[in-house]
């Protein structure tokens, strides 16, 4: 990792990956679960969007929109009446998108246990204008040596999706080329 943070280049002071980390916490209820009694993956993964979603916009000091979500594990089923704290924390900034890091944890209500671990995601946030265009980020500065390693382990993941998406637009073109019906 170099000196200057990216995104430094746009004249945009950087943040520190502590001033907009964030935690939600929500009590489960009856109305979040699923089929088989426990909570909806849904209902957590709208939590994770709600609280990556703040981190994003305060480190980029406006609207921020979810732009793609990786790896969401559900690690331990969570149940009626647990405590959920939803933690997310800036990992990495581009020039107009931000990779958000979250961790899920649950508090059983039937016991006095320090919370659990029980799901994980990696979203990544756009920051647009008044009209929905792209617009600059702060850079990121990782400041613990835990949030360098999040920051490396960030530019790992965005130079994955970027080489996915690139290995199916090729296909696709391919594909195409050869006349063979996407359907």
């Amino acid at each position: 990792m170099t000196d200057q943070a990216p995104g430094a280049d746009a004249g945009i002071p950087g943040k520190p990956t502590a001033a907009s980390r964030t935690t939600l916490s929500h009590i489960m209820t009856q109305a979040d679960t699923n089929l088989l009694g426990t909570v909806h993956g849904g209902v957590i993964m709208k939590l994770v969007d709600d609280a990556a979603g703040a981190v994003a916009g305060r480190h980029s000091g406006g609207p921020a929109v979810t732009a793609s979500m990786d790896e969401m594990a559900f690690l331990e089923p969570v149940r009626v009446g647990d405590l959920v704290h939803v933690k997310a924390q800036i990992n990495w900034t581009g020039r107009t998108s931000m990779e958000v890091g979250v961790r899920v944890l649950a508090e059983r209500w039937n016991e006095s246990s320090p919370p659990q671990q029980v799901g994980s995601a990696y979203l990544v946030f756009a920051a647009v204008d008044a009209d929905g265009k792209p617009r600059a980020v702060p850079p990121v500065l990782p400041g613990s040596e835990r949030d360098k390693r999040r920051y490396q382990e960030a530019q790992i993941r965005r130079t994955h999706r970027l080489a996915r998406r690139r290995a199916i637009m090729e296909l696709r073109e391919r594909r195409a080329a050869e006349g063979i019906d996407e359907g």
